[in-house]
């Protein structure tokens, strides 16, 4: 499992390696600008191989963020005493490789492995002052793209952090919804720039998008490091009024329930009534008068 998840790595490392200077330079050009040297990654408990390759994609994107030239691993061996290659990453034997190498900034890691998970630390050192900044990446899982990203922001954070940031691109169905983003008024869709909102922080994001006679859009997003999150949102039709917050029932009354029903069957019984009076009394008067029947007509 290990060596297929190190060959993986090494495949994706490669492509990283060969496209890193291809690819378009992020905008980051008031990042740094400074003589950078990356001693070396060490490994705890973790393959030797996955480690250097590690160490290559964090290389790669020092010298994609630096506006100087980052110097190679063969000119940094070639300067050092071999006293200077015992140094185990204190700040004062990394300061002197800093002032041999005639760079400004020494910059050394290790990774450790935590089950199916690793933990990137990177150290720099100010040559100058000898002062130091440590950071300690999340843990590092899952795919060797995911890994490559995490390596990526980890370089971020230590040189660049003004430019860790990803950013949403939200669209909606409907034309004049409102957009609300962690409680900021973004105006209403379709938002300018294709709905694309650029440089937010990573992490969790609350979207709120609302139109009349459309029931509300409440979602909680997530944005990526140096990632463009497509978000999609449709509203769907409401049967509440806006501004009282109550639902509107239409309810039909039985036809025969209405005033128009019960003046008109009432008039209607008069008259049935009356034509059955009129009835009865004509066939009485024939029995009595015309002796069709033998019946008595006294009182």
């Amino acid at each position: 499992m290990a060596s297929g998840r190190i060959a993986s790595l090494v495949v994706a490392a490669s492509i990283a390696s060969a496209t890193a200077h291809a690819a378009p330079s992020p905008a980051v050009d008031d990042a740094i600008d400074k003589k950078i040297a990356v001693w070396r990654f060490d490994a705890l408990g973790i393959e030797p191989e996955l480690v250097a390759r590690l160490e290559t994609l964090f290389r790669n994107e020092l010298d994609r963020l630096d506006k100087q030239q980052l110097l190679t691993r063969q000119q940094i061996e070639r300067a050092l005493t071999a006293s200077d290659r015992e140094c185990s990453g204190e700040d004062k034997c990394l300061t002197a490789i800093g002032k041999r190498l005639n760079v400004e900034l020494v910059v050394t890691g290790t990774v450790g492995a935590l089950g199916d998970s690793y933990v990137l630390n990177i150290e720099a050192v100010v040559v100058g002052s000898g002062k130091s900044q440590r950071i300690t990446s999340d843990l590092l899982r899952g795919s060797p793209d995911e890994l490559i990203d995490n390596v990526r922001e980890v370089a971020y954070k230590l040189l660049a952090p003004d430019h860790v940031h990803g950013a949403l691109q939200i669209q909606s169905d409907l034309v004049g919804a409102k957009v609300v983003l962690d409680g900021k008024d973004l105006g209403k869709t379709p938002l300018p720039n294709n709905g694309i909102v650029a440089k937010l922080p990573l992490g969790k994001h609350k979207l709120h998008v609302e139109a009349r006679e459309y029931a509300p859009f409440d979602d909680v997003v997530d944005v990526h490091f140096q990632k463009l999150a497509p978000i999609v949102v449709r509203l769907l039709p409401s049967n509440e009024t806006v501004g009282s917050g109550r639902v509107v029932h239409d309810r039909r009354r039985p036809f025969y329930t209405k005033t128009w029903f019960i003046v008109g069957a009432s008039l209607a019984a008069i008259a049935i009534g009356a034509v059955v009076g009129y009835e009865l009394g004509h066939i009485q008067f024939d029995k009595c008068f015309n002796g069709n029947m033998p019946v008595s007509c006294g009182p």
